[in-house]
């Protein structure tokens, strides 16, 4: 029943990565406006909302899959999400200096310009991204993906696939040096706390700074 189940969770991640990277470099890829309206906020619901029920139906019966639980050892757990955050940051810091299209710029969620006026859809879709988005794909990722992937060929190339399918998910070229890395380390935080939920903290913390960077420098 694991082949089943890695082989539904397989085809709807090779899916969505596929379709994000037929979309690359077309009209359709963000332009940064899109953070200030409401349809991208509505999108990003039904999206998120499809993909989870999905994968709630791929794990249905062993929810164990989800991995969510209480962390072991809280105090520890912090120490490793913390170390997963330097890591990560100085990792993008690295890549910033390499001679490459800024990988935070690639997938053109970036604004342009502060809009006032649509100050209330801009909060919503903060939410969308600090919150459902960090939920749902580490349910997706860390969870799942992850649980069945290491149940098929073990912990460390459960954590290095899980990093590959993060990173080809978002259907950027660039930036796939930070989101390899950071689904990776993602992972590793999961193995080692054998609880999903640090993961979303960090998640959530990462795509908040994001923002905040992006807002900050318009």
């Amino acid at each position: 029943m694991t082949g089943t189940r890695l082989a539904c969770w397989t085809l709807l991640i090779g899916s969505v990565s596929a379709l994000n990277y037929a979309a690359y470099g077309s009209d359709t890829k963000a332009t940064g406006e899109e953070i200030y309206s409401w349809s991208s906020f509505a999108d990003g619901i039904v999206f998120y909302g499809l993909i989870l029920g999905l994968v709630v139906l791929i794990a249905i019966h062993r929810w164990d899959l989800f991995a969510l639980r209480r962390p072991r050892a809280a105090a520890r757990a912090a120490g490793i999400a913390i170390a997963v955050i330097v890591s990560i940051v100085v990792w993008e810091f690295v890549v910033t200096i390499l001679p490459f299209e800024d990988p935070g710029k690639e997938q053109g969620l970036t604004p342009k310009h502060w809009e006032a006026a649509h100050a209330s859809a801009f909060a919503a879709n903060v939410v969308l991204f600090c919150v459902v988005a960090p939920i749902v794909e580490e349910l997706t990722f860390r969870g799942v993906g992850q649980s069945l992937l290491r149940e098929r060929f073990g912990a460390v190339p459960a954590i290095l696939l899980v990093g590959v399918a993060f990173g080809a998910w978002h259907g950027l070229l660039i930036a796939l040096l930070i989101l390899i890395p950071l689904g990776s380390a993602l992972a590793y935080l999961r193995e080692r706390t054998d609880s999903v939920l640090p993961g979303m903290v960090v998640h959530a913390l990462f795509n908040a700074a994001a923002i905040a960077a992006a807002v900050s420098s318009v």
